[in-house]
């Protein structure tokens, strides 16, 4: 079975999407020694502290002292807690919180707010280690992959390990990785339904015990321009902590702009069926930014919605962007596409 995402992350996507919607983004799941009242209250209170960093994608946001303050007013933002004992030994607490109070206390420290629709990425990390070189699996290096899994729930981030069985290595091997070449990783990144793909490499610097970890976006020019040097664990958490923050500031919008209602005009082409038209206003209607989806004017070739929302349109196409069964309207007669950033012009691709 295909190890696309660790459980916990709870994580539901379709292989025609390119955004995944992240589920457990308003909860958060401790280790505890018992189930007292005060080890559930201390757990708790921690437990809200880490979903304001996996909702803001700031991960100093645990460190706010309003946020810190707010703690000893958990109730108030608690929806319920449970305990799960399905792992002998371990006795863990399940938080949930109310995304609706949460939102409304990230906009009051001041932080980012970043959606439920969150791009998939592909992590492939190559080795260097007694001059033998390895990508990293869950069979190669267990611990990495499950530090990789473990970091990136931690901070609400949809990734995955190829599993590297034939079909990768048909495409890619150590070579690609190492020297990250795009076209090849790319093409493998698809079988995922990733969204964007990482190559990174590991190695350790000349007469020294730190490990150097060179890594970058498969679009971008040089390694270089991400480099952490450290433990080989300390390392690999950095790296997904500075993937998750340039996510952030791609993705995340004002939380003070996210309550100011604005409205606007989308126009959607492709739809063949009134079963595609619900499908589309439903899926508008899903996006983080959009309160509410209504069809203003059908005619043959198109579907006009007005669409409440918050934030900007800037925001609002960000959202439409991670969303793959809408695509920017090319004009088949037009000689040159410009595209308009202010444009919601849009072609229905479907589910």
């Amino acid at each position: 079975m295909y190890r696309l995402l660790l459980s916990a992350l709870s994580i539901i996507f379709c292989f025609t999407a390119s955004a995944v919607e992240v589920t457990d983004l308003y909860q958060d799941i401790l280790k505890v020694d018992d189930k007292t009242r005060d080890t559930r209250l201390a757990a708790s209170r921690k437990a809200l502290l880490n979903v304001l960093v996996k909702v803001s994608g700031d991960e100093s946001a645990d460190q706010n002292s309003l946020a810190q303050q707010k703690t000893q007013d958990i109730s108030d933002y608690m929806l319920k807690f449970e305990y799960d004992e399905s792992t002998t030994g371990n006795l863990k607490l399940v938080v949930k919180f109310e995304a609706r109070k949460i939102n409304a206390l990230i906009k009051e420290l001041g932080l980012p707010l970043w959606g439920v629709q969150r791009p998939l990425i592909a992590i492939w990390l190559g080795i260097e280690d007694n001059w033998r070189r390895e990508l990293v699996t869950q069979e190669s290096y267990p611990q990495l992959e499950q530090l990789i899994y473990d970091k990136a729930g931690r901070r609400g981030l949809p990734v995955v390990v190829p599993l590297l069985d034939l079909q990768d290595r048909r495409l890619v091997g150590i070579p690609e990785v190492w020297g990250n070449f795009s076209e090849p990783v790319e093409e493998a990144s698809k079988r995922y339904s990733a969204e964007r793909s990482i190559t990174a490499r590991m190695y350790k610097q000349p007469d020294s015990e730190n490990w150097v970890l060179d890594w970058r976006f498969t679009n971008d020019d040089l390694f270089e321009l991400n480099r952490l040097t450290g433990d080989k664990q300390q390392v690999v958490a950095q790296m997904i902590d500075t993937l998750a923050k340039g996510l952030a500031n791609e993705y995340a919008i004002d939380p003070n702009a996210y309550y100011e209602q604005a409205a606007a005009t989308l126009t959607l082409k492709g739809t063949q069926s009134f079963v595609d038209i619900e499908l589309a206003k439903r899926r508008l209607s899903n996006l983080s930014v959009v309160t509410q989806a209504t069809i203003i004017r059908k005619t043959p070739d198109l579907v006009e919605f007005k669409l409440n929302h918050t934030g900007s349109v800037v925001d609002l196409k960000k959202a439409l962007g991670l969303d793959a069964a809408f695509r920017d309207y090319v004009d088949p007669s037009a000689f040159y596409h410009i595209v308009d950033k202010n444009s919601l012009e849009y072609q229905w691709i479907g589910e």
